[in-house]
């Protein structure tokens, strides 16, 4: 497999802490970095073919990385190159980060991407989870599905086969998709948007960044993976991990935000076997006390 892979850009023990919003995680025996949605789609193959292990990574969020790291090839996609299309479409490769690809589009006229301002995310993480938001304008609040705005993916099959789906067979929910249930790969990624009031595109930015700054600590000074547990409708995991009285609880430099209950936070040299003690005892209290069973959404990556 490694004869395949382009060498300069193929690094052994490799940290992943560095590569992830947490700041928390132990080596990759193979790290690889892919830069258009050919090599992508060559790395995993190879990494198929020869049964290795593998991890495709994008920015790292919404994940916890085991202090002991991954035996295998871990495959960050920074691909990144994108078309603007005059009716609309938009066709941009997965490793493209969403933070970088809305001004683009806003300043184009083109509106349905700025509702997902301030969320770290790659376009492939967007499509594997779902992305979604909040709106917080009183005439707009409602939750916003990057489903909305989808047309069409470039996957790379379970079987091997590139092959251009529509949204039927995404199967999007919230926080899911159909790439949580099989292998397949997102190569590239489609998005039908319409035209828009710049002015009201840059509204809507700045108020979306200004709720989520009041409600969610800020990743440059405390690092973290975003939240912890699924939601629980018409309850809200975070609440009820505050009513047992854990905000700000800590278990060494790994603590549960003061600002956000479902938010766990890097203090500075926080591990994964604090984070998941933190975990343990969340679940156990928020279960004793409401008979609730906090289900994490975030993924646990490697070993622990």
């Amino acid at each position: 497999m490694v004869a395949r892979l382009d060498a300069a850009r193929l690094k052994r023990d490799e940290a992943l802490a560095q590569y992830t919003t947490f700041r928390i995680g132990g080596p990759a025996d193979l790290f690889y970095d892919a830069t258009s949605t050919d090599d992508l789609a060559g790395a995993v193959t190879a990494a198929r073919e020869t049964e290795v292990d593998y991890f495709v990574l994008g920015l790292g969020a919404n994940i916890l990385v085991g202090d002991k790291g991954f035996r295998g090839l871990v495959i960050r996609n920074t691909s990144h190159h994108l078309q603007f299309l005059e009716d609309g479409r938009l066709w941009v490769e997965s490793g493209a980060i969403m933070a970088k690809l809305i001004p683009q589009a806003v300043e184009r006229g083109w509106s349905g991407l700025e509702h997902y301002v301030g969320i770290p995310s790659t376009v492939g993480g967007a499509v594997w989870q779902n992305l979604h938001f909040l709106s917080p304008a009183p005439a707009r609040e409602r939750t916003m599905f990057i489903a909305e705005v989808f047309e069409s993916a470039e996957l790379l099959t379970e079987r091997g086969k590139r092959q251009t789906v529509d949204r039927d067979y995404m199967q999007f929910g919230y926080d899911t998709s159909t790439l949580h249930k099989q292998r397949d790969v997102a190569l590239a990624v489609t998005f039908r948007l319409e035209p828009g009031d710049k002015a009201v595109m840059h509204r809507i930015m700045q108020e979306n960044l200004s709720w989520r700054g009041a409600k969610h600590p800020w990743l440059e000074y405390h690092p973290s993976a975003g939240s912890i547990f699924k939601k629980i409708e018409g309850v809200g995991a975070g609440r009820l991990i505050d009513e047992v009285g854990l905000k700000g609880f800590r278990h060494g430099d790994a603590q549960i935000s003061h600002i956000h209950a479902n938010i766990m936070v890097n203090l500075g040299k926080a591990t994964a076997k604090d984070v998941r003690e933190l975990i343990a005892t969340a679940q156990e209290k928020v279960e004793k006390r409401f008979g609730y069973h906090l289900e994490p959404e975030i993924g646990f990556i490697g070993e622990f």
